[in-house]
């Protein structure tokens, strides 16, 4: 019906939590960036219940960047990244599609576009996907990316991150994000970590280190919550 009012499921997302976009001093939001804002129009029955069960058409299984190779370690600090991925009314998301991709160590992409004068390890790829399980869980074991000085006239770098694509349930639920490691201090100098307006939306960018004694002695570990949609949502970053 024309009429229907949209889903009351999918709560606005409250001021502050959507990046400023484009962002100053980052070239590439400014030529990724729409120019006029979107149409709006009600969400249909293919974005509110699918596409389902992507993990079919899209492989997963490589949660192991670290080690892609037995006996091939990937160079830097080995991590291992875990969380769950919920609905904005708290309830596990399962059968998500997680996508990771990183810098190596030396904050260097596997990618033709990056072309700096860092060291690439031919060790490691920097891209993995996993599927969640019937409570929304998910983990990597990687290696802890290098920062990397963005091109352009300023001078700033950005510090170490991760890229996160999930795919929920439906295109409704569709999260491409960031993570941030706590207490870095490069954090409070990035202009994509500095684009989300609010202090706690911030927050929720950034992952929770978890005690050595809990993880063990091989790698450090880390915890990454994922919220789609709602007043929670983990915010939207390229």
């Amino acid at each position: 019906m024309p009429d229907e009012a949209p889903p009351t499921r999918f709560d606005p997302l409250p001021a502050g939590i959507a990046p400023i976009v484009p962002t100053p001093g980052y070239p590439a939001t400014f030529t990724h960036t729409p120019s006029q804002p979107p149409f709006r129009r009600l969400p249909g029955r293919s974005e509110i219940t699918g596409p389902l069960a992507l993990h079919r058409k899209l492989p997963c299984g490589e949660a192991n960047l670290a080690e892609p190779v037995p006996g091939r370690p990937a160079l830097g600090q080995l991590i291992h990244i875990e969380g769950q991925v919920v609905d904005e009314d708290g309830r596990p998301v399962g059968d998500a599609v997680v996508e990771l991709w990183q810098a190596n160590a030396a904050g260097r992409y596997a990618h033709p576009n990056d072309a700096r004068s860092a060291p690439l390890d031919p060790h490691f790829i920097g891209n993995g996907r996993v599927r969640t399980d019937a409570e929304g869980r998910y983990g990597f074991f990687t290696i802890r990316p290098g920062a990397y000085p963005v091109p352009g006239d300023a001078v700033w770098w950005r510090p170490p991150h991760v890229h996160f694509s999930v795919l929920g349930p439906s295109s409704l639920a569709r999260l491409v994000t960031q993570m941030f490691f706590p207490g870095d201090p490069l954090n409070a100098l990035d202009h994509i970590f500095m684009a989300v307006p609010n202090d706690a939306a911030r927050g929720l960018l950034i992952a929770r280190a978890l005690p050595p004694a809990e993880v063990g002695s091989g790698w450090l570990g880390y915890r990454h919550d994922i919220v789609l949609r709602g007043r929670r949502a983990t915010p939207v970053l390229p």
